[in-house]
């Protein structure tokens, strides 16, 4: 990407990542949890969402450190009580799962726009949004705490998997710093191959 476009793509990644949490607070409330609506977070609202760190200097950050090739952003985390949730073993994976799916749907509309104006001066514009939900949505189905894709794992561990579980929440950040620095770039396949399946 030339620079405006890693501007533009810095831009749209903070409003993706909210819609993200917003979807989480969402679903848990159709669950039965009235914890995200009571915290006043079940709104797109950006002021309700902003992590002064992980929606502004982590991006920025990453963005400088990495010269554009690795940037990702996350709002304040929607709270909920699992526990409130109608299906206790399901609920927190449909929760985690919630967030990369509205990316997924965000991604497929502005796929849909680019190809009905695939000529238009916003077209790459366009792709940008695409690629930037695609990587949240991916990497953010990773299976490493404090990842959606955790929650995701858990829910089809067996009762028996409890040490992997005690060591993926101990380390898991660990993990993922080091999978971001250094191990990123597996991931880049699949992202290309779902936004050149989506804009065409």
């Amino acid at each position: 990407m030339d620079i405006l476009s890693l501007v533009f793509y810095f831009l749209i990644i903070i409003p993706s990542a909210i819609i993200h949490e917003y979807a989480h607070g969402w679903m848990a409330f159709q669950l039965g949890d009235n914890t995200a609506k009571y915290a006043g977070r079940l709104t797109i609202d950006p002021r309700a969402h902003i992590d002064k760190w992980g929606t502004i200097l982590m991006p920025l950050g990453l963005f400088l450190l990495t010269g554009g090739r690795f940037m990702f952003a996350y709002a304040k985390p929607v709270p909920y009580n699992p526990y409130n949730l109608k299906n206790q073993k399901w609920g927190p994976a449909l929760v985690g799962l919630a967030g990369p799916f509205a990316n997924l749907l965000l991604a497929i509309c502005f796929g849909v726009m680019v190809r009905l104006f695939p000529n238009s001066l916003a077209a790459p514009f366009l792709v940008i949004i695409v690629i930037s939900n695609i990587s949240l949505m991916v990497f953010n189905l990773l299976p490493i705490p404090p990842l959606d894709g955790s929650k995701i794992l858990y829910a089809v561990l067996p009762n028996s998997a409890y040490k992997l579980r005690a060591f993926l929440d101990k380390y898991g950040f660990v993990i993922l710093l080091f999978f971001v620095f250094f191990l990123f770039d597996l991931l880049r396949p699949l992202i290309d191959g779902l936004v050149s399946l989506i804009v065409g």
